[in-house]
């Protein structure tokens, strides 16, 4: 999703910074990138090699995409690394508080890390953007685009170790929402991202450990291709919306479980959050049918069947 996505956003004339940690796979994502660019005279592209994982990792990388760019902090900020490691929570065989740290340190501080690096640089009292010039117009905000999962709105069993990195997540975009309001010389917009199943090479090792009973409960859900799933981020992220799903079951979710978080649009998001737990009401009764049944008929989960 991160390459399809920096592809789409150099087509529309954006110049970037890729990060990830593998630097063959990040030279090669550059050459994609810079060769989709809509104004290749215009526009710049480089890649930082680091870590998501690593605590600290992020300040350095703001360091150096300000030096790159002639001082200037970049305008927006899109942490789009994640993994999954599914498994059954219970089953003594898996170490799921493991994976679960391994999932956080990825999915959550990942992103928090950053989002905390590069709001240090753009709330600086020195970094107040310059005034426009027009009475009435305000400063154009910088952006944080923060990437969580359907399954932050809707969690199903086998995801104990991952799911809980992508709520994390809306808590802290929720937090920021809030508190970036402290700042009103200092413009910055929170976004959320809530893609489905992708099809990727993440997707391929997720399904060689993803427990039986979960491929049976996704089978109904159809995978998309990063391109896709990146246009439909960037289309929801360009009509300024907070919390962005790419399809419409995402949308029927996010309705469903909003709370106390941002609306996209007040009127239908409360309308149809009324609707949505009548839904649910048989969704979920279905679903944990489905997998009593499986239990009756595959017994323990944590019983190997012994080979016919």
């Amino acid at each position: 999703m991160g390459l399809a996505a920096a592809i789409l956003l150099a087509k529309k004339g954006a110049s970037l910074i890729l990060v990830s940690r593998n630097v063959g796979r990040l030279e090669e994502a550059l050459v994609k990138v810079t060769a989709a660019a809509r104004s290749p005279s215009k526009q710049r592209f480089t890649y930082i090699s680091a870590d998501v994982s690593e605590p600290n990792y992020a300040e350095s990388v703001i360091a150096q995409a300000i030096a790159w760019n002639a001082g200037a902090a970049p305008d927006i900020v899109w942490c789009i690394a994640g993994l999954s490691s599914p498994m059954l929570w219970a089953d003594p065989a898996n170490d799921s508080i493991a994976a679960t740290r391994r999932n956080m340190d990825v999915n959550f501080f990942g992103s928090a890390e950053m989002s905390r690096a590069i709001l240090k640089e753009w709330l600086a009292p020195e970094n107040k953007p310059k005034d426009t010039g027009v009475i009435g117009q305000k400063p154009e905000p910088k952006h944080i685009v923060f990437t969580a999962s359907m399954l932050a709105l809707f969690a199903i069993v086998g995801y104990g170790p991952y799911t809980p990195s992508k709520w994390a997540l809306r808590g802290l975009a929720d937090t920021l929402n809030m508190e970036l309001r402290m700042y009103p010389d200092h413009p910055v917009k929170i976004h959320v991202v809530y893609p489905g199943t992708i099809t990727s090479p993440g997707l391929e090792r997720e399904n060689k450990t993803k427990p039986q009973i979960t491929l049976e409960l996704e089978k109904e859900e159809p995978a998309e291709s990063p391109e896709t799933v990146a246009e439909r981020a960037v289309k929801g992220l360009e009509k300024g919306q907070y919390n962005v799903t790419v399809s419409t079951l995402g949308d029927l979710m996010r309705c469903g479980i909003l709370g106390g978080s941002e609306r996209n649009n007040w009127v239908w998001d409360t309308v149809v959050g009324w609707v949505v737990p009548v839904i649910y009401f048989f969704v979920i009764r279905i679903m944990n049918a489905q997998v009593a049944g499986w239990a009756r008929v595959n017994g323990h989960p944590h019983v190997k069947k012994a080979a016919a």
